[in-house]
């Protein structure tokens, strides 16, 4: 058996995508369904890439649903019902100042130096693991824990 791809329902393709190239992915491919209504974007970490003309070992696939003509997108509730996606970081501290310079808020922050927890634009829950061990350092020591993770 091999790992293929998570599946992620988002409602702005581009918001997402925005967040995901600051944890360090890319897009791989898209494809747009016209009879079906929908774009499938494939996400992936440099790491994670084969050979030029094979699938990444991991993706992440976001799906977007078109909207019915003069009709707002559908909202996705319950991001958290999901779980989450988790990724192993090189340097867990400089993965979530990344984020926060970049305006996302870092939820459960790497107090330990090791687990971390953000949410993409759709509230998917997303788990920073260190690769290794780093010790614990402010100003991380001492954030709190914000909203849900």
């Amino acid at each position: 058996m091999h790992y293929l791809h998570t599946m992620i329902r988002v409602t702005d393709p581009e918001a997402t995508i925005r967040f995901f190239e600051v944890l360090g992915l890319r897009e791989v491919r898209r494809m747009e369904n016209d009879k079906g209504r929908f774009t499938l974007i494939f996400l992936a970490a440099d790491e994670d890439m084969n050979a030029p003309g094979e699938r990444a070992k991991a993706e992440v696939e976001l799906t977007y649903n078109w909207p019915a003509e003069g009709e707002a997108g559908e909202a996705y509730t319950g991001g958290r019902n999901f779980g989450h996606l988790a990724y192993r970081v090189d340097d867990i501290y400089a993965t979530c100042q990344r984020l926060i310079d970049a305006g996302y808020t870092v939820n459960r922050p790497p107090r330990d130096g090791h687990m971390a927890f953000v949410r993409t634009p759709d509230n998917i829950s997303i788990e920073l693991l260190q690769n290794g061990v780093l010790d614990p350092a402010e100003p991380w020591t001492s954030m709190p824990n914000v909203g849900e993770w």
